[in-house]
């Protein structure tokens, strides 16, 4: 009888420490939890040039993503609050920010209806479209060129795999982990376009000059930053944020930066 009084006294004891443990980290205030620790992790790209990029002579990671993720910081916690960068791919970001590793997701990606029974947006902070990246000799003008002797290259888990199909429905999908390796299987032939928004292609021909855009935009891509459910107030601070940098400036001065030459994804 004492070994089974000890057992259940011991088992209740357990529970008891378990319920006492408060929510997970998923489940945390992140408004509260960023001013207590002075500090915001930013799910981040590491390999968009122009929005999120690592430099490797400065292990530092830069772009147009990064100053906008630091700017709302400011911001929400003051000059002292820390932006912390975490790297995620359109398959990982999700999942991550729902685990509560990080506490929002400011990494080139589109608002949807499908994403929005997942997470919640931001209001929109970029206005992207899909267009196509083709060697500079390519004979593909634009969606409406392609055939099924096609073969273009996506990354997992973005819309621009979903977009693809259904605007070019003969040609041949390839998808990669990211868009360093779409880029890399662009340039061993292993695809005759490859596809994403304007703006991440934008960076790639930029630093490129043996491959181009080609054809029209062909989708609608805003871009927002996504914050988990239940994050109603940290959802707002970002928001309120975002009309403040509008106001003052700090918006467009992040866009010059980094779009000199180009309006086309500004929002006003």
């Amino acid at each position: 009888m004492k070994k089974i009084f000890s057992f259940v006294f011991g088992l209740a004891a357990v529970l008891l420490i378990l319920s006492g443990c408060g929510k997970s980290v998923a489940d945390q205030d992140i408004s509260k939890v960023s001013k207590e620790n002075n500090q915001i992790i930013w799910g981040v790209k590491y390999d968009t040039r122009l929005f999120g990029m690592m430099d490797v002579t400065t292990n530092e990671v830069k772009g147009f993503d990064i100053d906008i993720a630091r700017a709302i910081t400011e911001k929400i916690l003051g000059r002292d609050g820390n932006a912390i960068f975490v790297e995620v791919t359109s398959k990982t970001r999700i999942p991550l920010l729902k685990n509560g590793n990080i506490d929002a997701i400011i990494a080139t990606m589109t608002i949807t209806e499908e994403r929005k029974k997942q997470v919640n947006f931001s209001q929109v902070y970029f206005d992207a479209g899909q267009s196509l990246l083709v060697p500079k000799d390519s004979k593909i003008t634009g969606v409406d060129s392609l055939t099924g002797d096609d073969t273009v290259l996506a990354v997992k888990g973005s819309t621009s795999a979903v977009n693809i199909r259904q605007h070019a429905p003969d040609a041949k999908i390839l998808e990669l982990e990211n868009y360093a390796e779409a880029f890399t299987a662009l340039q061993s032939g292993q695809g005759d376009a490859m596809t994403t928004d304007n703006a991440i292609l934008l960076g790639m021909a930029s630093e490129n000059k043996n491959y181009k855009l080609t054809g029209s935009t062909f989708t609608e891509e805003p871009y927002g930053i996504a914050i988990n459910k239940g994050q109603d107030n940290f959802l707002k601070e970002v928001n309120k944020a975002l009309d403040e940098m509008h106001q003052d400036g700090t918006y467009d001065e992040i866009y010059s930066k980094w779009f000199p030459n180009d309006n086309t994804g500004k929002v006003k």
